[in-house]
């Protein structure tokens, strides 16, 4: 990673690319931290920690962003749940699923629709906030130094918090056009590093203060677990099974084609963080929207499903992982097509060692698949689970809980996930440019 970078840096086009990037992930920070008039954010940063509060998890997608009331709180969420939907609905509807393989002409259409859910979704989600911040003490009716009703100072805040979320989306598409690599990965990246290193800079920071004098050594203890949790996710993440694909020779004219072996790679973990992404943002959903309408959590239903399906519960971790399992299955289906890959492999004159080319070979690939996703459906579900019960039960006092709510399951994954990508992208950068000058 280290020697990619440093090679990277060297050719002058690459560097350029990576400048530009840094650039433009450092004007989405400082939009995370520049205020909106009209919210008083002081009063909302110290309700942060409350992780059942629907801005509390949007703060630590942002890198800390709403509780600084700031200009780009909503973030890239609304664009990231618009373009899930999208992704499922091309299965779902036939001419979304046609538009899908209609090459750039299609994406075009996708990506548009894609950004007409985003701006829906992003104006449902200020609404939200703007409900919560209302009934709070967030909302300050003086905006600019003069005194404006509530209702107006609302209408206010709500179309700056789109505007920012829509700001975000940009960014996220100049990044992946002029940058490198994906640049909405790379904006969840940065958020969810900043939220972890303000969290890792307190805990710090009250071991200086003298009010934490264990804080040091739970730093140390936490660290050497995110590290082991990181290889762990590393090895899984890179691991697949290849099947090996032998082309007959064929004769067309006076040229011969095939005659080789290749291999077609199934991941272990190909559908990513998605099934932990659905599984958790299903069963938080309900007390999300009641957090959000700021229901009594002590009363009602709202206290039922605080105390059984509540976030850390037995039965909260149990369905956590049934939906994980059924999730990546779901999208494993959606991702690998087993009849697709095996007339393809028929139509160019290859086979399977020992199989028959057609169903042979189609039932054979979908057996795979079915053994590798279950692996990597327990995998996703271990993850989502176990490191959670861990820290919670190791560093359940003092301010290293700061780090627990930092470093979540997701956030461990995204973060690895778009490092590795990361690093593709640049060598495939720096292999474009070699071939440009080999050619010259």
């Amino acid at each position: 990673m280290f020697q990619t970078l440093v090679n990277a840096f060297k050719n002058k086009d690459v560097r350029k690319k990576i400048l530009i990037t840094l650039a433009l992930m450092f004007v989405y920070r400082l939009g995370c931290w520049l205020p909106i008039p009209g919210i008083t954010g002081e009063t909302y940063a110290g309700q942060a920690g409350n992780s059942g509060d629907i801005l509390s998890l949007l703060s630590m997608i942002t890198g800390g962003a709403l509780t600084n009331g700031a200009f780009l709180a909503i973030g890239i969420s609304p664009y990231i749940n618009a373009s899930i939907i999208i992704q499922l609905l091309t299965v779902a509807i036939p001419p979304l699923e046609r538009w899908s393989k209609q090459g750039d002409e299609g994406r075009k259409k996708l990506n548009k629709l894609t950004r007409i859910f985003t701006l829906v979704l992003a104006v449902a989600q200020a609404i939200g906030i703007v409900i919560n911040f209302s009934r709070g003490d967030q909302i300050s009716t003086t905006v600019f130094n003069v005194n404006m009703k509530k209702w107006l100072v609302c209408i206010f805040v709500g179309a700056i918090l789109v505007a920012g979320s829509m700001f975000t989306m940009w960014l996220g598409e100049r990044i992946t056009e002029i940058g490198v690599g994906n640049g909405i990965s790379l904006l969840i990246f940065v958020g969810i590093l900043s939220t972890a290193g303000i969290s890792i800079v307190s805990v710090i920071t009250a071991w200086v203060k003298g009010t934490d004098q264990n804080a040091p050594w739970q730093l140390l203890a936490f660290l050497l677990l995110v590290v082991v949790i990181f290889a762990f996710i590393v090895f899984v993440d890179l691991a697949e099974r290849k099947i090996p694909v032998h082309y007959a020779k064929q004769i067309k004219g006076r040229k011969q084609y095939g005659g080789q072996t290749t291999y077609i790679p199934i991941k272990v973990n190909a559908s990513g963080v998605l099934p932990i992404i659905f599984s958790t943002a299903i069963l938080s959903f309900p007390q999300l929207i009641m957090s959000m309408f700021n229901m009594d959590p002590t009363k009602g239903f709202y206290k039922f499903w605080t105390n059984w399906l509540g976030t850390g519960k037995p039965i909260y971790s149990v369905l956590v992982g049934l939906l994980i399992l059924f999730f990546s299955f779901f999208y494993a289906q959606i991702q690998f097509n087993a009849e697709e890959v095996a007339r393809n492999i028929q139509q160019y004159g290859g086979n399977i060692t020992g199989l028959r080319p057609g169903k042979q070979t189609s039932d054979y690939l979908k057996k795979i698949n079915k053994r590798l996703t279950l692996f990597g459906a327990i995998f996703l579900a271990i993850i989502a689970i176990v490191p959670s019960i861990i820290f919670n039960f190791v560093f359940s006092s003092g301010t290293s809980i700061a780090l627990v709510n930092a470093f979540s399951s997701t956030g461990m994954l995204i973060v690895v996930s778009v490092a590795l990508e990361f690093e593709k992208q640049l060598q495939s950068q720096l292999m474009m440019k070699q071939y440009r000058g080999f050619l010259k």
